[in-house]
């Protein structure tokens, strides 16, 4: 039977506030992590950026990660004209990878040091020269995917953050950056070997 307008406009709050429950969810307190991941209050993130399932055109075969550098969006494409969508922090303009990549290699709370091109880029950078063990403070957060091409490690990653304020924007380091509650749901979906399109504008 079709719904009345009262019924619809009674039953909306309802719905609204399941799509709000649902947010807060994804970014609520990870309690299962070795390294705490705290909960992100909403406020922080952007409607747009946040994590959700949206209409997605294009001719990727599921299982596809492409990253829109200008739209500042990663889609996880599921197929049926379907993806999930999140908000990311990406390169600066010539600091990013561009085309096609496969992810070569995965890590949980990776350990992180600058390549010598970040070095000679920015001096700050030479205080890590030895290294940063996986954890809390280290910059690639609690998920790292790698990005390989023809077999060789491009140097490119995407991988978590703990600045939630820095997703939409241009980051200096050149790679793909995702709150941590995203790239570890992200890092669940994606196996070695899935394909990864960079596009830019």
């Amino acid at each position: 039977m079709p719904l009345s307008r009262r019924t619809f406009i009674v039953g909306l709050p309802l719905f609204v506030g399941g799509c709000v429950s649902a947010e807060f969810a994804n970014y609520a307190a990870l309690t299962d992590e070795p390294f705490p991941v705290n909960a992100i209050p909403l406020s922080q993130i952007r409607p747009e950026l946040r994590r959700t399932e949206v209409a997605f055109g294009g001719d990727y075969s599921p299982g596809t990660v492409v990253v829109n550098t200008p739209e500042r969006r990663l889609y996880y494409v599921l197929g049926n004209g379907r993806a999930i969508r999140y908000g990311i922090g990406a390169g600066r303009e010539g600091l990013t990878l561009r085309g096609n990549a496969v992810v070569g290699r995965k890590a949980k709370w990776p350990s992180w040091a600058p390549t010598q091109n970040m070095m000679q880029r920015d001096s700050r950078y030479l205080q890590y020269a030895s290294g940063v063990p996986g954890g809390p403070r280290n910059p690639l957060g609690a998920r790292a995917l790698y990005l390989y091409r023809n077999g060789r490690d491009t140097m490119f990653r995407i991988h978590g953050t703990n600045q939630p304020e820095t997703i939409g924007g241009a980051v200096s380091s050149g790679c793909i950056r995702m709150v941590n509650h995203d790239v570890i749901d992200l890092y669940e979906r994606v196996p070695v070997g899935a394909r990864v399109v960079v596009v830019q504008a």
